[in-house]
């Protein structure tokens, strides 16, 4: 019986699990993450302005663990030990066979006052404070940005926060607040979101200059105070900062013994393959692949191509064969405004930047059709 652990219970990690259990219905099966559940990140952009309520995209996994006839491991780790053969938590330690880490990464934390602001992707409690600031909220200014990870061009998260500024701005003007409230973006890039082609950029700042949003662009950011954004262009003042940092790997990536990427992220091949570590794979935030495309993001769609690649490859490697599956290199993003959407497809043949209405109701029946995997 084969011994298969996989780190993270986020979107890789469970869509690894199911991949893992459809071809290998005897293994042993053994998920490891702090808790027992999913939540959902793409909807978090709703909870500040009502549509969603935090306890809506926190998912219990039990269930589903226990269909999919998979042990459970509630710690955190710390490391690897044996080349990745066994995992080191802050709970025990757990052999396998073949590892998949599925951790995700974490925020740049090093901009001075970073503390001042919030940014939407750290989780459900973040939000809900956005939420509750929001409402306490009748005049001032919002500002939103983000940032990306200077060893890493490739880590950054920008749509999220122009999901959030477009949904705050269709808020406020339908309770009546947004001649009261002053909305401005900011980005040390001149053409913010350009891994998501040109047509996007122009799309969003097109977006921003119709909806009456200042920008700030092209400027560095050098830090934050309680009502300000510092750039090298000039201050921000702000009583709302909502700012989303470069990202980097996951914290006990430096004890692990892998090689890291000059970004601090798990280093693997177009196969989701460590180099050097037959049988260790990692998908979705907490990697650094190479060969892939600059604009590809770091999004659920891209950590499920990535786990149905690596789940494949370790099949492979657990009956001696060579990984002969690269994952799909795709970008799939609806920028969602409350009462609208752009949709912008991207690979490496074509992209396409398509505004419509009905992608918000498209973004909706989605989470409802994913969801329906683990609840």
């Amino acid at each position: 019986m084969h011994k298969v652990s996989i780190i993270g219970a986020g979107f890789g990690g469970l869509t690894a699990v199911r991949q893992m259990r459809r071809q290998l219905p005897d293994a042993e099966i053994t998920l490891i993450a702090p808790r027992a559940e999913f939540i959902y990140y793409p909807s978090l952009i709703w909870i500040p302005t009502g549509l969603r309520q935090g306890e809506q995209l926190r998912i219990p996994l039990e269930r589903f663990l226990q269909r999919k006839k998979v042990q459970f491991h509630a710690g955190r780790v710390t490391g690897l030990r044996d080349a990745g053969r066994t995992v080191i938590t802050d709970q025990g330690e757990i052999d396998n066979d073949v590892l998949i880490i599925a951790s995700g990464g974490r925020g740049l934390r090093k901009l001075p006052g970073i503390e001042h602001s919030l940014a939407i992707c750290d989780g459900i409690e973040v939000a809900e404070q956005i939420r509750d600031r929001l409402a306490a909220l009748d005049k001032g200014t919002i500002a939103f940005g983000f940032a990306g990870n200077p060893q890493e061009p490739t880590a950054v998260r920008g749509g999220p926060v122009f999901e959030l500024l477009f949904g705050i701005d269709s808020y406020l003007r339908k309770i009546g607040k947004r001649e009261q409230i002053q909305l401005v973006f900011f980005n040390p890039m001149k053409e913010p979101g350009n891994r998501l082609g040109a047509k996007a950029v122009a799309g969003l700042l097109s977006e921003m200059e119709k909806r009456h949003i200042q920008t700030h662009l092209g400027h560095k950011i050098t830090g934050f105070a309680a009502d300000k954004v510092m750039t090298e262009g000039g201050d921000i003042d702000a009583d709302l900062i909502l700012f989303m940092p470069g990202m980097t790997g996951p914290d006990w990536a430096a004890a692990s013994g892998l090689p890291l990427s000059a970004g601090g992220f798990i280093q693997a091949d177009e196969y989701c393959q460590v180099p050097e570590h037959p049988g260790v794979f990692v998908v979705g935030d907490a990697g650094s692949y190479a060969n892939s495309p600059d604009w590809l993001p770091k999004q659920g769609h891209t950590a499920d191509l990535q786990a149905q690649a690596a789940v494949h490859n370790a099949l492979l490697h657990l009956t001696n064969k060579p990984s002969d599956k690269a994952f799909r290199a795709e970008l799939v993003c609806i920028v969602d405004t409350l009462d609208s959407g752009i949709m912008v497809f991207r690979n490496k043949d074509h992209a396409s930047v398509l505004p419509n209405p009905l992608w918000h109701a498209a973004k909706m029946a989605f989470e409802w059709r994913y969801l329906l995997h683990y609840r």
